[in-house]
């Protein structure tokens, strides 16, 4: 995970949108913002994206 990525994931976090284990609208709500790299971060490394929303480590 780089720290652009970290960082759009901690961007959508902080919204309060959504629910952050709601993968789907996560990586929709990435799209419509530009961050593309978390869209495919998420399709590509979905346990590691669900470990850093459990425990904030990489």
């Amino acid at each position: 995970m780089t720290d652009k990525i970290r960082e759009q994931i901690l961007d959508i976090r902080n919204s309060g949108v959504t629910n952050m284990f709601d993968g789907y609208t996560v990586q929709r709500i990435a799209y419509e913002k530009g961050y593309y790299e978390l869209v495919c971060y998420i399709e590509e490394h979905p346990n590691s994206y669900v470990h850093f929303i459990l425990t904030g480590e990489a």
